[in-house]
């Protein structure tokens, strides 16, 4: 097949939604250019998501909008599971220094956030925004180059991608040119959703408030210093009561002033998972593969772990020789990750429908005991994000309790300045070990083109070294998406099987990561 070189670009992304953006930011982080085609000329105003975890926050560090997400973005305290009088059932706590370096719930502004990455996505030369274009084709999507066919004011036009990613939403053209359908998870339920800005005295508390009432389930939160948004369930042939009769039990009953509806509208909330996820080099990421419920905030937070986790592995296909077989892994893993997301949301919902049954109070007072013993909130709070599953690039196994898991961030020193732990690994896959590198991992990291590190090297304040002591861990072998992908068990020296990542990389001898992807570590020498 001929192709035009002037419509060819290894990367077409189809929606510039933050899961499409964020895409393409990461893969120009990698040197792979790419073309975002969207239907819309500006970022929608009006808000959607608005809360994302401490890991969603390190992709956007990655993505190079870190500082500028904690610029608009404010730390939430928690959870709360409220009765239909609105007393405290549960509170499940969030802190703000969470795993990954950052506070372990955030509120923010969707159309904010998009305008972030919009900003920076136009100071990348890698990446071409063509905006107000409506994609009218994808595919064959088999073998050779992916085709894709839009249409704008001067007419019909073509690209031709290595790979096409489909960041086009829950009506995804995308998923139906890989001929993919829906799982349907068995969760409908229709729910009005409010956006309000008021200076009036909102009853709140600097968290999120799920209302278990089985006759009003309701959502509440302060998203930021005059914004707060409702979600309350609709039933049957319901939908006509005013903002201010859902929201007065949040404020004074002789309350009469005024507030701004920036957004009232009614959606169906959902659960499925797309059955396929990718046919050849065509991809779908976000609400084009998986829809959940909002109940536990993870909607944009599962696009984005799915933006990460592929491009690291697209960049090593097309750039270092990586295997194909690494493109497999994507579905593999997370398609598991994200449907068991989508059940815990579906999980919460029916704990709020069902709040409010004969055995209520008697839940209310088990779930006020529970939250007395030590330790049950503050693990109930933890990430909701679990561990991957076993596969080709997630060595698990009874003494590899970390594999899977994802690093700590915490600070380090880079070039004499405190930087966080991922700007000193850059991109790079590394192996970090607890005691000072023997021969045997540094010729095996200098095979790989890496560098092994001894945690004490990095300067920082021990949080690595209790992390490989609690996993009971040697060394481990980082992925540049920052998951432990395989792990040296205490009292051994090396891994104890390489053959089969290794050859599934494709890696052979290569010059030790540039000063761009791995920055140098003062403190002491860090390559032994």
């Amino acid at each position: 097949m001929t192709v035009d070189e002037a419509a060819r670009v290894p990367v077409v992304i189809v929606g510039a939604g933050p899961v499409g953006v964020t895409a393409a930011l990461l893969l120009a982080r990698r040197g792979v250019r790419s073309v975002v085609l969207e239907r819309h000329q500006h970022v929608y105003p009006l808000p959607r998501a608005v809360a994302s975890d401490d890991e969603i926050h390190r992709i956007l560090q990655a993505a190079g909008v870190g500082e500028e997400f904690a610029a608009i973005s404010r730390p939430a305290r928690g959870l709360r599971l409220l009765d239909a009088r609105h007393r405290v059932m549960a509170e499940f706590r969030r802190t703000e220094h969470g795993h990954h370096g950052y506070p372990q719930t955030s509120m923010f502004d969707q159309p904010e956030l998009e305008r972030v990455l919009r900003d920076a996505l136009a100071r990348r030369p890698e990446c071409a925004l063509r905006a107000g274009v409506e994609v009218t084709g994808i595919g064959p999507a088999s073998t050779g180059p992916v085709r894709v066919t839009y249409r704008d004011d001067t007419g019909d036009h073509e690209l031709w991608a290595d790979a096409v990613f489909g960041c086009d939403g829950a009506g995804s053209l995308t998923r139906e040119a890989i001929g993919g359908v829906w799982e349907d998870l068995r969760f409908e339920e229709r729910w009005k959703v409010i956006d309000v800005d008021t200076t009036g005295p909102v009853r709140c508390w600097e968290g999120v408030d799920q209302v278990c009432d089985r006759a009003r389930p309701a959502t509440f939160m302060r998203v930021s210093e005059h914004r707060y948004r409702w979600e309350f369930r609709l039933r049957e042939g319901e939908g006509q009561e005013t903002v201010r009769e859902l929201i007065a039990p949040w404020l004074p009953p002789s309350y009469d002033g005024d507030f701004d509806v920036v957004r009232e509208t009614q959606y169906t909330f959902r659960a499925r998972v797309a059955d396929r996820w990718r046919s050849g080099r065509v991809f779908l990421l976000g609400d084009a593969a998986h829809l959940t419920p909002p109940f536990i905030g993870q909607g944009l937070c599962s696009g984005l772990r799915d933006a990460y986790n592929l491009t690291w592995k697209l960049a090593r296909v097309l750039q270092q020789g990586g295997d194909e077989r690494l493109l497999d892994t994507y579905e593999s893993e997370r398609k598991p990750h994200a449907r068991h997301v989508v059940r815990l949301a579906v999980a919460m919902g029916w704990a709020m429908t069902g709040g409010q049954d004969g055995a209520a109070a008697l839940r209310r007072r088990a779930l006020a005991a529970a939250c007395r013993i030590p330790g049950l909130t503050e693990l109930a709070g933890r990430d909701l994000s679990p561990p991957l599953t076993a596969g080709p690039l997630v060595r698990r196994g009874v003494r590899r309790r970390l594999a899977g898991t994802h690093c700590p961030q915490p600070w380090v020193s880079v070039d004499g300045r405190p930087a966080r732990l991922d700007e000193a690994l850059g991109d790079s896959f590394t192996v970090l070990t607890a005691t000072t590198p023997g021969p045997s991992l540094t010729a095996l990291a200098h095979s790989l083109g890496i560098r092994a590190l001894c945690v004490a090297d990095l300067g920082d304040d021990g949080t690595l070294a209790a992390w490989l002591r609690g996993g009971r861990a040697e060394a481990v072998l980082l992925r540049p998406d920052r998951v432990v992908m395989d792990v040296v068990p205490s009292g051994r020296h090396d891994f104890p099987s390489t053959a089969a990542w290794a050859s599934l990389l494709h890696t052979t001898r290569s010059p030790v990561p540039s000063a761009r992807t791995a920055p140098k570590i003062l403190l002491r020498s860090t390559t032994r």
